[in-house]
């Protein structure tokens, strides 16, 4: 049996959570759900949007499970998220964005996964005002030849480990030259070391009009902290929106898997929520806890629930009068045949 930490989240995450987790167990995996709080729900109980005791859990168990946090304004850090990333060390962002044949876009055949560093960068925190009228604002880029090599080592890793035949890192090296200089130069590496898999560099202004004019000629994207942020959303949108994007962070030794949407307060409570990223989030922490047969019993459910187009929510089928829960029921029912 394997013991994750549950964070159900604020606004639409309990609904979601709920669903998610009725599916994972009726996968047929075994798995102890320790429950914590964080985010909105968290500051209200204890005055802190991430207890003490919720970060305990996670490091006991080194496997979290994440609804949506509402990130809180003028109190505390700036992101909830961000804090779990760096005082865990979970330096990779994982995003996969691919097609569902029962989602309508302009696209086809998109299946890219946005690989992103997760602790440097832009996002490292360092910034301040540098008069005392507050009118100039700077912010430091932190790039490391440590975080670079093992951000890129584990998108050829994880190219490899998937079958899937094509790292592009994305920089801004052409004027950037110091910090995305040294994040290119450091993946050019670690590139010789996969001869197997091909190996090319975009600057970000051009990978951004290629992802839109030609989805297809991507694969795995390997890249710095904003870029992937920036990047990752991008994809979500090239497949049908972030409602259906799953997201990890994955460290040496803790992973934390989450949806990558909002707490959408407004629909909190109604029973509307699309719960179809924390979902594929469970399905790829069972695939990181070596629970494939699981894994694949969930995701070959969600992908016929979707594609048949009936048994799912307003945003997936305006007609639809299906909620969050009889989405999940649908499917569990799936999965039983």
């Amino acid at each position: 049996m394997h013991s994750v930490t549950l964070i159900k989240g604020d606004g639409i995450g309990p609904s979601i959570m709920d669903e998610a987790v009725k599916i994972i167990d009726a996968s047929g995996v075994k798995i102890n759900w320790q429950l914590a709080e964080a985010g909105m729900t968290a500051f209200e109980k204890y005055g802190t949007p991430l207890p003490e005791e919720t970060l305990a859990s996670i490091e006991k168990n080194r496997v979290a499970f994440k609804g949506p946090l509402t990130t809180l304004e003028g109190k505390g850090f700036r992101s909830i998220n961000v804090e779990l990333r760096q005082k865990f060390n979970l330096y990779s962002n994982v995003r996969p964005a691919k097609i569902w044949k029962g989602v309508q876009t302009p696209f086809k055949d998109v299946d890219i996964v946005i690989i992103r560093e997760n602790t440097e960068g832009l996002y490292s925190g360092l910034e301040h005002f540098l008069t005392r009228d507050k009118d100039i604002a700077e912010s430091l880029a932190i790039v490391t030849r440590k975080g670079s090599e093992r951000i890129v080592e584990y998108a050829f890793k994880y190219a490899r480990d998937t079958g899937r035949k094509k790292v592009t890192a994305c920089h801004k090296a052409n004027i950037l030259k110091y910090t995305q200089g040294l994040f290119l130069e450091t993946a050019k590496e670690v590139a010789e070391r996969y001869p197997d898999i091909t190996f090319e560099s975009k600057i970000i202004d051009a990978t951004c009009m290629h992802m839109v004019m030609n989805p297809q000629q991507f694969d795995v994207v390997v890249t710095t902290n904003m870029f992937g942020d920036i990047l990752s959303d991008l994809t979500a949108g090239l497949v049908g929106g972030l409602g259906l994007i799953p997201g990890a962070n994955i460290g040496e030794d803790i992973a934390l898997f989450e949806a990558v949407h909002g707490s959408a307060p407004d629909i909190a409570g109604k029973n509307l929520a699309n719960p179809t990223a924390v979902i594929m989030a469970g399905v790829m922490m069972l695939n990181h806890l070596g629970e494939h047969r699981s894994a694949n019993r969930v995701q070959t459910a969600i992908e016929k629930v979707i594609d048949e187009g009936v048994y799912v929510t307003p945003d997936l089928n305006p007609d639809s009068k299906v909620g969050t829960i009889e989405m999940g029921d649908a499917v569990v029912a799936a999965m039983r045949g």
